[in-house]
């Protein structure tokens, strides 16, 4: 059976599930296209993210999928916590303001428990993705009784045959290039490995339908990617842009107006890939701190965000990007889709 018609989805097509951008709004214009929508729910509660599924399902009658979050939860280490506020507590200043005593766990893990399975369980969307890991076997096998078809990011080899061994039916090939926070399982490696040559490597070693992700931006790129060995892509930035995204205004402009990305941890504690801002380029000092445990330390740049924000200073936003983010072109998400389906039926 193809990707398509597991998918019951007509183009090899993927939305990328972007947590804080994503919308039901969103998602619906990519799925009604016939391409395979997304939410981002990692960043949502419980009751949020079933919210944002049944309005995407009242949006839409046809497939779409939910990510979340599959990182192994870590208790936060006092000192270093503590040097990390401090060494940030200059950034609040600027502002005259000063940095919180104490961070919090903003963003649950799927496998802390089964709140999010249950969500999943009750709504039934046609496919759920998960990033940062993979579920518990209990999980998977919930999902797999329901007829839920299960999706892994992977950025390494190791990764995917580790996915196609807990029985997880796609798996999403996560190149260097792509857009917001790695995919690693262990945060303290990563492979760095380009989308091409991920998308080979897995479909050399692993049976599994293969999605493309990172550094793709038009139907070329995805032409490429499918004659290399993957089944389907997914993009993300490309889709920041449409006005259905939550994407803030000066998000927007920084995509139209910034061509260069950088990964850093220094924004959430886990790296990702986003436009050049003061995070790299006054944060990410060679001698800087150890960052405290993912997403401790993403609370923190979220509240530094919001104070500077208030000040019209938005270089401190996490404006997630891929590496091709020049070529992003202003299209909603329909054209968008339709556009990218011409391109790669095109010779």
């Amino acid at each position: 059976m193809s990707i398509l018609e597991l998918l019951e989805i007509k183009h090899p097509i993927f939305l990328a599930p972007m947590a804080g951008v994503s919308t039901p709004e969103l998602a619906a214009e990519v799925s009604n296209q016939g391409a395979l929508g997304s939410l981002g729910l990692g960043a949502n509660s419980a009751e949020a993210a079933k919210q944002q599924i049944i309005k995407t399902q009242e949006l839409t009658d046809h497939p779409f999928q939910v990510n979340f979050f599959c990182h192994q939860s870590e208790q936060l280490d006092p000192e270093i916590t503590q040097q990390w506020i401090d060494y940030i507590r200059p950034q609040f200043e600027k502002f005259g303001a000063a940095p919180p005593t104490q961070l919090n766990c903003i963003y649950p893990s799927f496998l802390d428990n089964d709140d999010f399975l249950n969500i999943v369980l009750e709504t039934c969307p046609k496919a759920v993705s998960f990033h940062f890991g993979i579920p518990h076997p209990h999980q998977i096998q919930a999902l797999k009784q329901a007829g839920i078809i299960t999706m892994v990011s992977a950025t390494n080899l190791i990764e995917a045959q580790a996915i196609e061994a807990a029985g997880i039916d796609i798996i999403i090939a996560q190149g260097i290039e792509a857009g917001g926070h790695r995919g690693i399982f262990n945060q303290t490696f990563d492979a760095a490995i380009k989308t091409s040559d991920l998308v080979q490597l897995i479909s050399t070693h692993c049976k599994l339908p293969i999605v493309a992700a990172g550094g793709i931006m038009n139907g070329d790129q995805a032409k490429s990617m499918l004659k290399q060995g993957a089944t389907a892509v997914q993009l993300g930035t490309a889709f920041v842009q449409c006005k259905s995204s939550s994407a803030h205004a000066a998000y927007r402009k920084a995509l139209f107006s910034q061509t260069i990305t950088q990964i850093s941890a220094s924004l959430s504690g886990r790296p990702a890939r986003g436009l050049v801002g003061t995070w790299h380029t006054q944060i990410d000092l060679p001698n800087r701190p150890k960052t405290p445990a993912y997403p401790y330390t993403y609370d923190l740049a979220k509240q530094l965000m919001s104070i500077a924000n208030t000040h019209q200073d938005f270089s401190y936003g996490a404006f997630w990007a891929g590496s091709n983010v020049a070529q992003i072109r202003e299209l909603e998400a329909a054209d968008l889709v339709n556009q990218l389906v011409l391109e790669i039926k095109t010779n």
